[in-house]
C-alpha cells in the first residue's frame, strides 16, 4: 500500500471507524463527570491520531528514517488498533442492527417506534454491549502488545514419529527443522544467537531449514551470517527457498541491484553460512550399512498468490530406490496439492511458511488460529495413510513484531 490513494483509503476507513466507536465512548462514559469525559475523549482521539500518524510514517518512509525498529512498532500499534477497532465493531453494529430492527417493528406493525433503549434524539446503543465491544477490542489491542515481548521466546518442541520403514541405523535418528527466519525482520542479534545455542545444544544428526531466509533482500542477512553459520550437525545443515526469498514484494532495482541479482545473492548467502541449498534435487544420506533420501524443492505453492518453481519431478528423479524419503518444502499446500496424490512414497514432508499468523491459542488439547481459515495444514503435525507432514510455525517473524499464543519454534524431531 504504497501508494498515496491506497493509503488515503485506509485513513478515510480508520476515520469513519473512530467516529463510529467514539459514540460508544459517548454512552459509557455518560455517567462520569465533565472533566473526565474530556480526559477520556482526549486520550482516545489522541491515539486515533498516533495511529494515522504511525501508518503515514511507515508507508511513505524508509528504514533511514527513525530506523527500522522503531517503524515497525509504530506499523503493528497502527494496525493493531486498526484490528481491535474492527472486533469492536462488530458488537457495536449488531446492537445497532436489533435496536434498527426492534425499532422499524415498533413503528410499522405496533405505530410505536419509541423501544426501551431509545433516546431522545433516535437509537442509543446499549451501554452493556458498547462496553462489551470495547472490551474485546481493548483486549486484541493488549494481547498485540504483549506479543511484542515474545517474537525472540524461543520454544523447543520436542516430536518423535514412527515409521514401519525406517532403516534400522536410522532409529532413534534426531532431526532439527527451523523455518522462516526473516532475518529483515531482527532487531536484537543477542536474542537470535540464544535461540541458534538452544538448536547447538541438541546436538542433532542434521539440521533442516526450509525455506524464508530473509523477507525480500539478500543483504538483510548481512548482520546474521556470523550468528546462523554456527549451526553445525554431523550429517550436515540443509535448506530451501520460500516464497520470499525470490524478492516478488519490492520494486526492484533497488540500489542498483535487480530481482535476478538478488536472488543468486541469497542463494549465496546460504552458501556463506555452510548450508547446501537444495534447488529442486535430493542427497543420500547414510548411517552405518542404510540409506534414505533427503529431497528440497523451491518454493512450490497450491495458492495463486505465491510462486510455484519447485520440481518435484527432478528432485524425486533417482530415489525410488531408497526406502525412506524426507521432503523439504516450503509451503505445506504442497502436500495435499501434489506430494499426497503423485509422491505416495514421500514419507515425511516439512514446511513452515504459515507462521501461524503470529496469532492464536495453542493448548493441549485444542489449538486455533485465523490461518486455518486459508491452509488446513498449518502448524504442527499432519498423517495421511503412512505418510506424515510438519509445518513449523517460524523461527522469526515479519509485519508483526511479535507472537501471540503460537511462539516461535525450534522442532526437535526423533525418528523411531
Amino acid at each position: 500500500m504504497r501508494t498515496p490513494i491506497g493509503a488515503f483509503i485506509f485513513i478515510a476507513i480508520a476515520f469513519l471507524m473512530d467516529t463510529y466507536i467514539f459514540q460508544a465512548i459517548k454512552t459509557v462514559s455518560q455517567s462520569a463527570s465533565p472533566k473526565t469525559r474530556t480526559i477520556i475523549y482526549v486520550i482516545y482521539w489522541s491515539l486515533s491520531v498516533l495511529a494515522i500518524v504511525s501508518f503515514l510514517i511507515f508507508v511513505f518512509t524508509d528504514h533511514n528514517f527513525l530506523g527500522k525498529k522503531i517503524r515497525t512498532y509504530l506499523f503493528a500499534t497502527a494496525i493493531g488498533l486498526f484490528l481491535a477497532k474492527m472486533v469492536a465493531i462488530v458488537f457495536l453494529l449488531v446492537d445497532d442492527v436489533r435496536r434498527g430492527i426492534q425499532w422499524f417493528a415498533g413503528k410499522v406493525f405496533f405505530n410505536n417506534p419509541e423501544v426501551n433503549d431509545m433516546a431522545s434524539d433516535g437509537i442509543s446503543r446499549s451501554a452493556f454491549l458498547s462496553w462489551l465491544g470495547l472490551a474485546a477490542g481493548g483486549t486484541l489491542f493488549g494481547s498485540f502488545v504483549y506479543g511484542f515481548g515474545n517474537k525472540y521466546n524461543y520454544q523447543l518442541k520436542r516430536v518423535k514419529l514412527a515409521f514401519d520403514n525406517l532403516p534400522a541405523s536410522f532409529k532413534g535418528f534426531k532431526i532439527i527443522h527451523i523455518s522462516d527466519i526473516h532475518s529483515g525482520s531482527f532487531t536484537d542479534k543477542k536474542a537470535v544467537l540464544k535461540g541458534v545455542e538452544k538448536i547447538l545444544k541438541e546436538n542433532a544428526d542434521i539440521i533442516l531449514f526450509t525455506g524464508d531466509i530473509v523477507n525480500d533482500r539478500a543483504g538483510e542477512m548481512d548482520d546474521y551470517k556470523d550468528v546462523f553459520n554456527r549451526l553445525k550437525a554431523p550429517m550436515g545443515v540443509y535448506s530451501t527457498l520460500g516464497n520470499h526469498d525470490y524478492g516478488d514484494y519490492v520494486h526492484w532495482p533497488y540500489k542498483g541491484i535487480s530481482k535476478e541479482q538478488n536472488l543468486e545473492m541469497v542463494k549465496q548467502v546460504h552458501a556463506d553460512i555452510g548450508w547446501r541449498l537444495l534447488m529442486n534435487e535430493h542427497v543420500v544420506l547414510q548411517k552405518g550399512d542404510d540409506t534414505i533420501a533427503l529431497l528440497g524443492i523451491e518454493n512450490w505453492s497450491s495458492k495463486a498468490r505465491f510462486p510455484k518453481h519447485g520440481r518435484m519431478d527432478l528432485a524425486y528423479a533417482g530415489t525410488e530406490k531408497y526406502p525412506f524419503k524426507i521432503l523439504m518444502s516450503h509451503d505445506p499446500s504442497h502436500w495435499d496439492a501434489q506430494v499426497r496424490p503423485q509422491y505416495a512414497d514421500v514419507d515425511l514432508m516439512l514446511s513452515g511458511h504459515t507462521h501461524g499468523m503470529q496469532f492464536g491459542v495453542d493448548i493441549p488439547g485444542f489449538k486455533w488460529s485465523p490461518v486455518q481459515y486459508m491452509y488446513k495444514q498449518w502448524d504442527g503435525l499432519y498423517e495421511e495413510g503412512k505418510q506424515k507432514l510438519y509445518v513449523n510455525p517460524g523461527y522469526g517473524f515479519i509485519g508483526y513484531p511479535g507472537r501471540v499464543g503460537i511462539l516461535p519454534e525450534i522442532t526437535v524431531i526423533e525418528l523411531v
